[in-house]
């Protein structure tokens, strides 16, 4: 589902992030992220159904691939961010 893009007082794009909070380009998690937990994948998702973030420019920033990043999404649309969590991974599939 794609969210509606607006603009915030500085004329930046943000979308409503997994929080409830606006999430700007500028908020997202760094590049070199190495370490995953589920809010920043959340936030990833967000940006990238918001239109912040092609997926093309979220797999390449974070190198993720494809499949990596529409399992991400795919575990938000069924569990919701429970799904995220890779603890728990096989009771998720």
């Amino acid at each position: 589902m794609l969210q509606q893009q607006r603009l915030n007082s500085r004329g930046e794009k943000y979308v409503i992030g997994p929080t409830g909070a606006p999430l700007t380009v500028n908020d997202l998690p760094p590049e070199n992220t190495q370490r995953w937990v589920i809010r920043r994948k959340a936030e990833v998702v967000a940006a990238v159904r918001g239109g912040l973030l092609s997926l093309d420019e979220a797999c390449e920033r974070y190198r993720l691939t494809n499949e990596e990043f529409l399992g991400w999404q795919k575990s938000i649309d069924r569990h919701g961010l429970a799904g995220l969590r890779t603890t728990r991974i096989q009771q998720y599939r």
